[in-house]
């Protein structure tokens, strides 16, 4: 049978809005800041192979990661009605472990389930070595807990002693709790929504129109591909260490286009490193097709249409495709957006008008925990900065791109909800690299500690500026400062200190790179 146009256009809408309403339920219920004022969650659709149908437009690093995840859930158990599974393993398609999946089935006439919902949220602590669970480590096993896949939920009713021992394992337990309540309403209002579109138009016509958008998907990433001049693309960066030492870490790609497929081959990469920036297979992934998604111009649905173009060559044992149980907590956030940037920068010598300079290249994390008075807090953010420039125009500035898409935590929320004084939030003038459109620029953070605290950065770009193309010059770096007793030290893009109530740590995040030459 051919799908109706109109149908499939109706089907993609309506897939979309259950992943956006999910969003909307997580995002309205939650406890922490980091979910509720940043946003920094996912939620999306997939069939009864744990095949991506839809997703909302969330966080790229989470949501081409995602359906591994829910692939390891559903190999890890048989589910019935009203049953939900919780995991967070970066080796079983998580991405670091503050990000935990839930996974939901959503049953129809059959015995077994039909479609699942699933959301991914990044809680602010979830134990490990340091507050925030972002720390500077040698090992996963410092990281925070990990959680394989596991019941949550049975037949509708919450795991009270797996709560409980998941509780037990975290700083902020009562901030967690509700987070994971939030997360189990929004795939309950999933699986809600899913249900009343099979209700609607039938399972075997939502199934049908399930495989037609993920077959369209794929005919117009094909198409996408085949106007790329078909040939060898090489292009290689470096992060700024791992955080143990300061030692350059090569990610190196190889884009070979043949036709209609590409494959993204980035075997002359360095070995995994004995600091947090390894990456897992996944991150990989969802960095490469976050790349290839954004060169198709129509308005399709990202699910797994979208990935089957492409094949993705990561080593067993590289920066890019760590073995367990290699620390992961910033290849997450770090060394995705370097793969992000290799793929660009490949890219860019087949498509010069449609490629940017490099944005700012790091999330620029920072966490702070401590105790005020008897409470504890865990704070998590990533720092705004810079966009690359294009030939469209300058790039923007203050803003997160490539491979996160949260928001900022407002001042008042952040000071509402920590002891914490905002002293500068402000745009980096003049950090945006020059060219014929200029980079945008990139943004300080300036933050009074109110009590004493543990502060760990994870960022990048300090030492290697965000690359500018056809010309253009680079952005700025960033930089991260600490003020003690009124004294400025300049510390490296990664670091972990002790801090005391009174000081301050100051955040110059890196601005984006020209595009073109000066006339």
């Amino acid at each position: 049978m051919k799908p109706s146009p109109i149908l499939l256009e109706v089907f993609k809408n309506r897939f979309a809005s259950v992943c956006e309403e999910m969003g909307v339920t997580l995002n309205r219920t939650a406890f922490s800041p980091n979910i509720k004022e940043r946003r920094d969650f996912s939620c999306a659709i997939f069939d009864q192979d744990g095949e991506m149908i839809a997703q909302a437009a969330h966080i790229p690093v989470h949501l081409g990661s995602m359906p591994l995840s829910v692939q390891a859930a559903i190999a890890g158990h048989s589910f019935a009605e009203g049953d939900m599974v919780m995991l967070n393993d970066p080796f079983r398609g998580g991405t670091h472990l503050p990000d935990i999946t839930m996974v939901a089935p959503v049953f129809t006439d059959s015995d077994a389930p039909a479609f699942y919902v699933a959301n991914r949220a990044h809680h602010a602590d979830v134990g490990g070595m340091t507050s925030g669970s972002m720390p500077l480590s040698r090992s996963l096993y410092q990281e925070g807990i990990i959680i394989p896949p596991l019941k949550i939920v049975e037949k509708g009713e919450i795991d009270r002693k797996l709560m409980r021992f998941l509780l037990s394992n975290v700083r902020t337990p009562a901030e967690r709790e509700g987070d994971f309540a939030a997360q189990i309403m929004a795939n309950i209002t999933g699986v809600r929504r899913t249900e009343e579109l099979v209700e609607k138009y039938d399972f075997e016509t939502v199934r049908f129109y399930a495989g037609s958008l993920i077959d369209y998907s794929e005919r117009m990433t094909r198409q996408a591909i085949a106007g790329i001049r078909d040939g060898v693309y090489l292009f290689e960066d470096v992060l700024d260490g791992d955080g143990l030492d300061r030692k350059d870490v090569k990610i190196s790609v190889r884009i070979d286009i043949r036709g209609e497929e590409a494959v993204i081959d980035f075997s002359a990469s360095d070995s995994q490193v004995g600091g947090s920036v390894n990456a897992v297979h996944a991150i990989t992934l969802s960095a490469v097709i976050y790349v290839f998604r954004a060169l198709v111009a129509a308005d399709i649905p990202t699910n797994a249409g979208s990935f089957r173009p492409l094949t993705v060559i990561t080593p067993e044992g590289s920066i890019v495709n760590a073995r367990f149980p290699a620390p992961v907590a910033g290849g997450n956030v770090e060394t995705s957006q370097r793969i992000a940037d290799v793929v660009l920068g490949a890219l860019a010598g087949a498509l010069p008008e449609r490629i940017p300079a490099a944005s700012q290249g790091t999330m620029n994390n920072i966490t702070i925990g401590g105790t005020d008075g008897e409470k504890p807090f865990a704070y998590y953010e990533t720092i705004a900065g810079g966009m690359g420039a294009s030939a469209c125009g300058d790039g923007e500035s203050g803003v997160h791109s490539h491979m996160t898409n949260t928001l900022n935590t407002p001042i008042e929320a952040l000071e509402f909800s920590y002891p914490f004084q905002v002293t500068e939030y402000s745009i980096r003038r003049g950090s945006g690299g020059r060219g014929r459109f200029r980079g945008g620029d990139g943004v300080v953070r300036e933050i009074r500690l109110m009590a004493a605290a543990d502060v760990t950065v994870l960022s990048e770009r300090r030492t290697h500026a965000p690359y500018g193309l056809n010309g253009g010059e680079p952005g700025a770096p960033g930089r991260n400062i600490l003020i003690r007793n009124g004294a400025a030290e300049e510390m490296p893009g990664k670091f972990s200190e002790r801090l005391k109530k009174g000081d301050i740590v100051r955040m110059e995040t890196p601005g984006g790179g020209g595009y073109g030459r000066l006339k």
